[in-house]
């Protein structure tokens, strides 16, 4: 029995020992069948990995007059070629102005603040109040000079004239009230701000679509846009300036050659007596104020019936002069003016609303009424 139990625990042992000595190999074989793509698997190695290619500095931009201009890949500081670009842009990129073409009009203080009213002026390269301060310019850091509007007949060599003085890149974007939308988006691909630029293209566009509808509705006033001190000068139809005009009125102003000023076409008072329109929109400065008293501009249907109005200054005429996007402002307002049971919107929050966008700035409904003080309408003649 001894013997038995005996040769029946090394008979256990033994097959413990074979267990034991089998088991690695089984460990290895599983090893190798369970991941057989370890076996392709290059070996590790110490070396470094390959650099991401450095992101260009310079980009090329082909801007509206097909100009193609190599400018900074990302620009933080331009200069404006003049008012109208300055207007455009400073609803954009505020925080990008190394300077200003001129200086703001005085109504400006009280809705912009210190940082931006007291920008150095550099000058404008294009008409207007001053040239442009190459010297000044040079020394302000900007990196691109942006030109926003109608371009001139020798635009494309003017730029490249400066370009090549300069060593900066000067770019145009075409804009009439028409296209302001695409002219912002055109800044946004140009300024690397497409958001941006699209909420502003967005307005623009939204707002000329309104205005196209309401006077598409309705019968239009025979009118007349009387600028000057002695009330002489008239924006005549298909100008730059008359865009709104022609847009929402029977502008009556037809002259041969239609300036391309803001001060508009000279005439005489004969020519505006045979006009004799049914409404009159007088600009900031010119004589508003006088006519009523005196017996020659009594003569004009306009003037007998009260239907003469001053449009609004603050911080820039809402017409135009310059002609630039601030006459969103003066196209909804003067809708509201001409035909209200249509244009059946709050003008107040609209401008409001404007302001913030285009201004950075909150308009209050007393400044609102100081804006608008004289074009809401006069007492007809006894």
């Amino acid at each position: 029995m001894k013997k038995r139990i005996t040769a029946c625990f090394l008979a256990l042992i033994f097959l413990i020992g074979c267990l034991a000595c089998a088991q690695p190999q089984t460990q290895q074989s599983t090893q190798v069948t369970s991941s057989p793509e370890l076996t392709d698997a290059p070996a590790a190695t110490d070396a470094p990995a390959e650099p991401e290619p450095a992101a260009p500095e310079t980009v090329s931009f082909t801007d509206s007059i097909g100009r193609t201009v190599t400018v900074p890949a990302k620009i933080e500081k331009i200069a404006v070629s003049g008012p109208l670009a300055q207007i455009v842009l400073f609803a954009l990129c505020p925080d990008k102005f190394v300077g200003i073409a001129n200086a703001w009009d005085v109504s400006a203080a009280q809705f912009l603040t210190a940082e931006y009213y007291n920008l150095p002026e550099l000058g404008q390269f294009y008409g207007g109040k001053g040239e442009l301060n190459l010297e000044t310019l040079l020394a302000s850091g900007a990196q691109v000079v942006i030109d926003v509007g109608e371009p001139k007949d020798s635009a494309v060599s003017d730029l490249d004239a400066l370009q090549e003085q300069t060593g900066l890149p000067f770019v145009h974007v075409s804009a009439s009230i028409a296209t302001m939308g695409d002219a912002y988006r055109k800044l946004g691909e140009l300024l690397g701000l497409e958001d941006e630029a699209e909420t502003l293209a967005a307005y623009c566009d939204d707002t000329y679509a309104r205005t196209q509808s309401i006077a598409q509705s309705v019968e239009k006033a025979n009118l007349l846009y009387i600028t000057g001190d002695q009330g002489l000068n008239v924006i005549a139809q298909n100008s730059y300036h008359a865009e709104i005009i022609d847009l929402l009125s029977n502008n009556l102003a037809v002259v041969d050659d239609p300036s391309s000023k803001g001060t508009g076409n000279e005439v005489d008072m004969e020519q505006i007596l045979k006009w004799n329109p049914d409404v009159i929109l007088f600009a900031p400065g010119s004589i508003y104020a006088t006519v009523a008293d005196d017996p020659v501009w009594q003569q004009v249907t306009a003037i007998k019936n009260g239907a003469y109005y001053e449009v609004p200054q603050g911080p820039y005429n809402w017409m135009g002069f310059p002609p630039s996007v601030q006459r969103y402002l003066g196209m909804m307002w003067m809708a509201q003016l001409l035909y209200p049971e249509t244009a059946q919107y709050d003008l107040y929050a609209e401008t409001a609303n404007y302001f913030k966008m285009f201004y950075h700035c909150d308009l209050t409904q007393e400044q609102f009424d100081a804006l608008v003080q004289n074009s809401i309408g006069n007492q007809p003649a006894a």
